[in-house]
């Protein structure tokens, strides 16, 4: 039960906030892919479940940070 929770929420929570950080949501997608993608070649991913959970998530993550994460000012004043 704890594997599904985390691969619901813990790949759109990475998305977000490295979305936050980088202001690009798309940067922040590729660096979450490439994390999971890490871990599912270390061993980590255990069903097939989990990984459409995972995938289900990320999408999630890149809606929530599309919709949510400001672009910084370019205006010089």
């Amino acid at each position: 039960m704890g594997w599904y929770f985390s691969a619901l929420l813990l790949p759109a929570l990475l998305v977000y906030v490295f979305s936050k950080v980088t202001y690009n949501p798309y940067i922040g997608l590729a660096l979450t892919v490439a994390l999971i993608s890490a871990s599912a070649y270390a061993g980590y991913t255990h069903s097939w479940p989990i990984i459409i959970l995972d995938a289900v998530s990320i999408t999630f993550g890149l809606w929530l940070s599309k919709r949510y994460t400001k672009q910084p000012n370019r205006r010089s004043t």
